[in-house]
């Protein structure tokens, strides 16, 4: 069964013909520009799987982790929706937000812990890597 997404105003759709690879909660802190200062949640599925409908902006940037990203976001209403790394182009992140069912698949482990604010909750049951963790395969 393919699952789906889209931003706020409805502009763009996305269908995901896989099921979800792996979820991390990231606060680098770009995440942080992207999630108005809490993390964003990431959920990685094959790039093949996934087909957008309607116009998506892009966004160039280098990660903290130096990897070269593209991030996608809706034109119209700004929600951000994607993460692509360069050096991994079979994969795209979701923001677990923009997914219809946003409880398909929680965070199985918050990276970037040494970037996170003072304030920040990290959940005691999942690990934590104080940086990037290993690219999922």
């Amino acid at each position: 069964m393919p699952h789906t997404a889209q931003c706020l105003c409805g502009q763009v759709r996305i269908t995901i013909d896989a099921e979800p690879m792996a979820a991390r909660m990231c606060w680098c802190r770009l995440c942080q520009y992207l999630g108005g200062g809490s993390a964003t949640v990431n959920v990685c599925f094959p790039s093949e799987a996934v087909m957008t409908q309607g116009e998506v902006r892009w966004h160039d940037s280098v990660a903290d982790s130096g990897n070269a990203m593209t991030r996608g976001f809706c034109p119209q209403c700004g929600t951000p929706l994607f993460s692509l790394a360069e050096a991994r182009p079979h994969l795209t992140f979701i923001r677990a937000g923009a997914l219809d069912d946003p409880s398909l698949m929680g965070p199985q482990a918050v990276i970037w812990t040494d970037a996170a604010p003072d304030w920040a909750h990290h959940d005691p049951a999942l690990p934590h890597h104080p940086a990037q963790m290993p690219p999922v395969t």
